[in-house]
């Protein structure tokens, strides 16, 4: 199973792809410059990064040519959370900065992303811009204290947003985070 991480400038991108490869998953960091054409993949990890998209609608890398046309499940983590939030037409907003330990609530349970995991888990988080209102008809699927959409889900494909790090061994359910975007790849 082929699955790019879209390097977006995050610090963890490389503990995204370490994770995927621990997983089994054939796995690449790859430029988000990357064409869509060259992108031949069972599904795509959109890294974090530090770029602030509030106020903004400059590009990330190519991303937003192909996001519309990729036939694949998506996973996108912080910034790239960010990005799909705002390229479905919600709003990113800076909001009160979570670094570090964050308490999630998960308010989806059912969501094959969050299958079997509690309701209350730890994440590591790093961010001050969140998506403030979610794109329309997308799911809320999880919250914390100081963000109301931490994760969010297309409403008909299969591409999900975490505002948290589940590639961080300090996020509890990461790694079955990771399974359930790869058990999604398979179908």
């Amino acid at each position: 199973m082929r699955i790019p991480v879209l390097d977006n400038g995050g610090q963890w991108t490389h503990r995204e792809w370490r994770v995927l490869r621990d997983l089994g998953a054939e796995s690449a960091i790859v430029p988000n410059s990357t064409a869509f054409e060259a992108l031949d993949a069972d599904g795509v990890v959109l890294s974090g990064g530090a770029l602030s998209l509030e106020g903004s609608d400059a590009p990330l890398g190519r991303v937003g040519e192909w996001i519309d046309r990729v036939p694949v499940p998506v996973l996108a983590i912080c910034v790239g959370h960010q990005f799909l939030g705002r390229h479905f037409g919600g709003r990113i907003a800076h909001g009160a900065p979570e670094f570090g330990a964050v308490e999630l609530t998960v308010d989806d349970t059912a969501h094959p992303l969050f299958g079997g995991l509690p309701n209350r888990l730890r994440v590591w988080a790093s961010h001050n811009d969140q998506v403030a209102d979610p794109p329309p008809s997308w799911r809320v699927l999880a919250h914390s204290p100081t963000c109301r959409v931490e994760a969010m889900a297309h409403p008909d494909k299969p591409i999900w947003g975490v505002q948290f790090h589940p590639e961080v061994e300090h996020t509890e359910g990461g790694r079955e985070i990771f399974r359930h975007f790869l058990d999604a790849c398979r179908r």
